[in-house]
C-alpha cells in the first residue's frame, strides 16, 4: 500500500479495506482475480464490517444488561407464551404500526427474555431502542424536576422508535413522577412503540401510579393498539440444589 492510498483510505474512513488490502492484493495477484471481483470483495467486507459496528452501537446505546434472543427462548417451559404469537410479533410489524406490548406476570416466567429478544431484534433490523428498568426511569424523572431538565428527558424518550420498561411494580412514587411518566406515554401514543414487563394486573395500576383520573387515561392509550400477554406464575427458575 503506498502513502498516498493508505492516507486516501484513513480519509475516507474505509477502516476494513484498510485493514486488509494488502493481504486481498496479494490473493488478487495469487489467484489472478479480476479488477471488479477485487472491488467487490473489499466494498462487500467493508459493508459488513460498518453494519456490524453500526450494530454494536446501537446496542450500547441501547443499554441493553443482556443480549437474549427469541431462538433461545425456552418455550417448552414457559406455554403461556405462545410460540406462533411471540414469532410473529418477532416481525416486528408491531414497530411501524406503533403498537404496543405488555407482558405480565410473576417473578421470573420469562418476560423480560422475551421483552428484550423483541427489543434486540429491533436494534439487528435498524431501529433505535433503549432498555431501562421502571425504577430508573422514575428516578431519572424525580431528578429531571430538581434541575427542570423534564422536557429534555422526554425528548430524548418519545422518538425512541421501541422503548423497553422493565419490572413496572409497585414502586414509591410522587405525583409528579406519574405526570412525566403519563406526558411520555401520551406523546408516544400513536407514534412509537412501547414495551413494558410488571408484575401488575391492569386493575392495579390505579394504586401503583396513584391519580384514578390519569391512570384511565395512561391505559387508554396504552391498550389502544397493544398485545398483552400473560405469562402467569410459574418461574423458570428451577433450583438446581436439593435438600
Amino acid at each position: 500500500m503506498t502513502d498516498e492510498l493508505d492516507q486516501l483510505l484513513k480519509n475516507l474512513k474505509l477502516k476494513k479495506i484498510h485493514e486488509i488490502l494488502d493481504r486481498e492484493l496479494t490473493k488478487a495477484e495469487k489467484n489472478q482475480i479480476s479488477y471488479s471481483k477485487l472491488l467487490a470483495r473489499l466494498f462487500r467486507e467493508e459493508y459488513q464490517d460498518k453494519r456490524t459496528r453500526n450494530l454494536q452501537r446501537r446496542i450500547r446505546q441501547a443499554k441493553m444488561p443482556e443480549l437474549y434472543s427469541l431462538e433461545t427462548f425456552p418455550f417448552q417451559s414457559q406455554p403461556a407464551a405462545k410460540v406462533p404469537v411471540i414469532k410473529q410479533l418477532g416481525e416486528l410489524d408491531f414497530i411501524p404500526r406503533a403498537q404496543n406490548i405488555v407482558f405480565i406476570g410473576g417473578t421470573g416466567v420469562g418476560k423480560t427474555g422475551l421483552a428484550s429478544s423483541l427489543l434486540y431484534k429491533a436494534i439487528e433490523n435498524g431501529y433505535r431502542g433503549l432498555f431501562i428498568k421502571a425504577q430508573d426511569l422514575f428516578d431519572n424523572m424525580y431528578a429531571s424536576l430538581a434541575d427542570h431538565s423534564s422536557r429534555k428527558l422526554l425528548n430524548k424518550l418519545k422518538n425512541l422508535d421501541l422503548l423497553l420498561i422493565d419490572e413496572m411494580g409497585y414502586l414509591n412514587l410522587q405525583p409528579e413522577q406519574s405526570n412525566i411518566f403519563f406526558k411520555l406515554m401520551d406523546e408516544r401514543y400513536n407514534k412509537k412503540s412501547t414495551i413494558i414487563t410488571t408484575n401488575l394486573e391492569y386493575d392495579e395500576w390505579y394504586e401503583f401510579l396513584g391519580q384514578k383520573s390519569m391512570v384511565a387515561a395512561l391505559l387508554d392509550r396504552l391498550r389502544h393498539h397493544c398485545h398483552t400477554i400473560n405469562l402467569g406464575d410459574k418461574s423458570l427458575r428451577t433450583p438446581d440444589i436439593t435438600v
